[in-house]
């Protein structure tokens, strides 16, 4: 059986099924050849988890996704986390979201398109 190409699309509509994420970004860092992803992931099901519980509930949410990939990260927020951070950040920034950390210009440096 062959396996699903895995997408930005794809990861998104996983995580708010299998997380009930109320807020999903998933930018493809490998240049649209899908073997890199990085995520911002806002979930309830974070609340009262530190960072490395929540890590691992979202690497066992895409245990096959996950496995398909060459690399993977998330930064995980609680609904409440998110609301602060976007209040502090718009009055700061216009425009589209902040890349995520470990990017320059929404891309990872040295991989071509």
């Amino acid at each position: 059986m062959a396996e699903a190409t895995i997408t930005e699309d794809s990861i998104k509509a996983a995580l708010i099924e299998r997380l009930k994420a109320t807020h999903v970004e998933v930018q493809d860092m490998s240049g649209g050849c899908g073997q890199a992803f990085t995520a911002l992931i806002v979930s309830p099901e974070f609340s009262d988890k530190n960072s490395l519980k929540r890590a691992r509930l979202v690497n066992a949410a895409l245990k096959d996704e996950i496995a398909q990939i060459h690399a993977w990260s998330a930064r995980c927020q609680t609904p409440e986390e998110y609301s602060k951070e976007k209040g502090e950040s718009s009055s700061k920034q216009e425009g589209p979201g902040v890349p995520l950390d470990g990017t320059k210009g929404g891309r990872v440096e040295g991989v071509r398109e």
